[in-house]
């Protein structure tokens, strides 16, 4: 063993307190750039916030405003073709005013998506489309000395008027009606009843519209001023939680009911057979949402979800489309496949329960896990 003098103890000691402070102070740079290295962390999540600002305008603009934009206008032209139809009752004129129910049925059904906002708080959805309607009922106010106006029409219980009471007066049971055989008590409904409806449409279009209550400005500055979305969150969350909504409602209701209880009465659009278009476009709707998109392309979800999850926003879109294919597979019409095509429409039911699923578990909680402007 080596022996030290006591210079070289003294040599060795003070070498060793100096290597202490070396130590030490290398040491507190390295606390100081970890310091640094969290700040910076921090730093890169504020800058890896998503800014949804651009998404809810779309959202806001591109799809909600232009669809009831589009179903005012189709609305418009469905109550032309029925005034048409009052005056000249021809099977032509018939003919052309199912043809104008159907296409104002696309941009509604499509709207479906996102029932929130004023078409929740002001009523318009059950005053629009309340069903299944009631043939007791219907047949009671045609029966009836009332005159039957626009403003009468208008007091009349939700399923008395909207869409299927429109329906019912111009279809029968998906066989064409014969024009000659629609009484003049039937016209003076229809007329009234169209227009009621036709008013609802432009009420609605009018409570997002910029020269109206502009609500869709209220989506799009969500978190900078909103009155209803304190934060971007909220809204998109709205945004979900309406695709959620609509996904359940066809496959838990729309599809799901008549199907458990083989009761064609519960079928939406019975009497035109417009079911299976019915339900495809309520989907469509989800797809709308989703991808930014109705007439023109905007900023949809799917971007957010595409730059945290590739994985999954693919497979959401294959979801979406998958249930529209499964719709569109069950053999026309939709009320004899209740009980004639079992497996078709139980095959419906589960992709739409899939579409609503990972809505639910995997882009819901994407969004209330992630950080927004």
């Amino acid at each position: 063993m080596k022996l030290y003098t006591l210079e070289s103890r003294k040599f060795l000691k003070a070498c060793f307190h100096w290597a202490l402070l070396c130590c030490l102070l290398l040491t507190s740079a390295f606390v100081v750039g970890c310091g640094s290295d969290e700040d910076n962390e921090q730093d890169d999540a504020q800058v890896e916030a998503f800014d949804a600002g651009t998404m809810l305008n779309d959202f806001a603009n591109t799809v909600v405003l232009a669809t009831y934009i589009e179903l005012d206008n189709k609305a418009g032209a469905l109550l032309t073709a029925v005034k048409t139809l009052a005056a000249d009752t021809s099977q032509a004129n018939l003919e052309k005013a199912q043809q104008a129910w159907k296409a104002t049925r696309t941009p509604w059904e499509q709207s479906e998506a996102f029932l929130f906002g004023p078409v929740d708080t002001q009523g318009l959805d059950p005053a629009l489309d309340s069903w299944p309607v009631d043939h007791v009922n219907l047949q009671s106010v045609l029966d009836s000395d009332d005159t039957l106006t626009v403003d009468f029409v208008s007091g009349l219980e939700d399923t008395q008027k909207g869409f299927h009471t429109i329906e019912f007066l111009l279809f029968r049971d998906g066989n064409q009606r014969k024009a000659s055989d629609i009484t003049t008590r039937e016209l003076e409904y229809l007329v009234s009843t169209t227009e009621n409806l036709k008013e609802s449409t432009f009420q609605l279009r009018l409570a997002w519209a910029p020269e109206g209550e502009n609500f869709s400005n209220t989506v799009a500055q969500a978190g900078a001023g909103s009155p209803v979305y304190p934060s971007q969150s909220a809204a998109v969350q709205e945004m979900i939680n309406g695709m959620i909504v609509i996904a359940d409602e066809v496959a838990n209701g729309k599809i799901s009911d008549p199907y458990n209880e083989s009761d064609t009465t519960l079928v939406e659009s019975q009497f035109s057979f417009n079911s299976i278009s019915d339900f495809q476009d309520n989907i469509r709707g989800i797809q709308n949402v989703y991808m930014g998109k109705y007439m023109t392309d905007g900023q949809g979800l799917n971007e957010f979800v595409n730059g945290k999850d590739a994985d999954l926003d693919a497979r959401f879109q294959q979801e979406v489309q998958a249930a529209i294919d499964a719709i569109g597979a069950i053999p026309d019409p939709f009320r004899d496949s209740i009980t004639a095509n079992r497996s078709a429409v139980q095959s419906a039911i589960d992709a739409v329960g899939k579409v609503q699923q990972t809505l639910e578990q995997d882009i819901l909680p994407l969004v209330q896990s992630s950080e927004f402007n």
